[in-house]
């Protein structure tokens, strides 16, 4: 009896080695999807880029002058993040001291979204206006479909609208 004693022993001792492995492993699989989550947060780059809520930012515009830079987005889109990445673009960052920057949430801000519906409420969008908050023409990406939604990988077409609009 001795033997069969040691062997459920050493039987238990394997399934709950077995057991601790795989919850050890799914630990740290959880824990490096945290991560990643937590790396793939938006950075829209607040550190240089002194952006606005929609209601300051129109203020300013009127006070200042300066067009408006206005951008929807969400927290959870994986396009969203991509394009925020754009505003470490030093060339992108030096332009945008000459506009008022807004960012918009667009879940949380559904009736300011309504309002700039012009081919849909998809995101991200992004919306060049006057100091007056009213969309200037024709600075969109000149497709039929999505003309708002920007090169989410290179900077260059945000750039180039906004340099047509400081030319305008």
């Amino acid at each position: 009896m001795p033997n069969v004693a040691r062997h459920v022993d050493r039987r238990s001792l394997l399934v709950w080695s077995g057991w601790w492995v795989a919850f050890a492993t799914a630990a740290c699989a959880r824990s490096a999807r945290s991560d990643s989550l937590t790396r793939a947060l938006p950075d829209w780059n607040a550190v240089e880029i002194a952006w606005r809520p929609y209601a300051q930012g129109l203020e300013e515009a009127r006070a200042s002058g300066k067009p408006i830079v206005l951008i929807f987005y969400t927290d959870w889109c994986p396009h969203c993040h991509n394009y925020s990445r754009l505003f470490h673009d030093p060339e992108l960052v030096r332009l945008t001291a000459s506009f008022v920057m807004v960012r918009v949430e667009r879940d949380a801000n559904r009736d300011i979204s309504a309002r700039y519906d012009l081919d849909g409420e998809y995101i991200p969008r992004t919306f060049f206006l006057g100091p007056d908050g009213v969309p200037l023409p024709g600075l969109d990406t000149g497709r039929g479909e999505y003309r708002y939604f920007l090169d989410e990988d290179d900077p260059a077409e945000l750039i180039s609208l906004m340099l047509e609009v400081l030319e305008r």
